[in-house]
Formats: structure tokens, C-alpha cells, sequence
């Protein structure tokens, strides 16, 4: 069953910069445990979020090139600081800086991918990341397709990155 989309209310909401979101998913990014602090802010239940897609907390301002740099970085056993603007159950939505790294088991077999989240820094939100994401996501959404649109803003943040003669990874580090 497919699920209705959420509608964005553009009403932000904020955590404590003491509080960590945790959430652990499967290698498909279905979701396996959440703590309380991501319950409490996105406003699902645990049992809303347990074997839910993470995609469930996508909102719609995020470009779709971010969270493929996100899956091709942790598939390949890397780790990734990326800021995310996600949506709550009721449409208000909040910024987070994301860890997100591949989880092992004892035989050193991925079985998963463990996301650690904290309060970003609101002027690096606002004068750097919202004005970068509204041009990936302008680009992604010219083209005829999603793939195609993807492909396309992939190719801006890497022509971007291209220019300020940096990784991704030192990109972020540096803001």
C-alpha cells in the first residue's frame, strides 16, 4: 500500500542541542530502531517507524542527488555528514546535521546503516545549504524525468565542488 504524501506546512520545528536523533535501518533503509528524540520531533510513533521506509521522513525541498551521494558514500562502506531538512508527521519539518554510517556484525558483514543526528548550525542552514539545495532541486525538477533530474543536480554539486577545488566531505567540514 502506497503511502498518501505528507503536505509540507513550512512551520520549522527544533530540538535541544544536547539531544542526539539515533536511528538504525536495514540494508533497504527500513527502519529497525529510532530513540525517543527522533519519535519526539518527527511525531511518529514507534510503531509507525518500525520496518517504515526512512524515506517516510523525506521532505519534498530535499534534492534527490544528496541522498544518492548519501547511499552510493555508506553502500561502499564510507561515512557521510550531510544536512537534511526532514518532514514531521503533520508536515512541519526541522534541519539536522546527519552521521550516517554502515552498521557490521560480528563477521564484518554490512547489515545495515546507523544515522546520528544533531541540532546544524542555523546560519550554515540558511546561508549556505537552503540556497545550494533550492538549485540542485531547481535542476532536478527541469528535467523530464527523475532519474534524468537527479543525474542533472548530481552534475551541478559536482561542478561546484569542481570550482571551489574540494571533496564533498571538505565542503561540509568546512562550513
Amino acid at each position: 500500500m502506497a503511502r498518501q504524501a505528507i503536505q509540507p506546512t513550512g512551520v520549522e520545528r527544533f530540538f535541544n542541542e544536547n539531544d542526539l536523533i539515533v536511528s538504525k535501518t536495514d540494508l533497504k533503509g527500513r527502519i529497525t530502531y529510532t530513540n525517543r528524540v527522533f519519535r519526539d520531533i518527527s511525531g511518529f510513533s514507534g510503531a509507525e517507524l518500525d520496518g517504515a521506509p526512512h524515506s517516510l521522513i523525506r521532505h519534498p525541498d530535499m534534492p534527490r542527488c544528496v541522498f544518492k551521494l548519501l547511499w552510493d558514500t555508506i553502500e561502499a562502506g564510507g561515512e557521510i555528514f550531510a544536512y537534511v531538512k526532514n518532514i514531521c508527521a503533520n508536515g512541519d519539518h526541522y534541519w539536522v546535521l546527519a552521521h550516517v554510517t554502515p552498521s557490521y556484525d560480528a563477521a564484518g558483514r554490512m547489515i545495515g546503516y546507523h544515522s546520528n543526528r544533531r541540532v546544524p548550525n542555523a546560519a550554515i542552514v540558511r546561508e549556505t545549504i537552503t540556497p545550494l539545495y533550492a538549485k540542485l532541486l531547481s535542476t532536478e525538477r527541469q528535467a523530464a524525468d527523475r532519474k534524468v533530474g537527479m543525474q542533472a543536480g548530481h552534475a551541478v554539486l559536482a561542478g561546484l565542488l569542481k570550482d571551489k577545488g574540494t571533496s564533498y566531505d571538505e565542503f561540509i567540514h568546512t562550513l
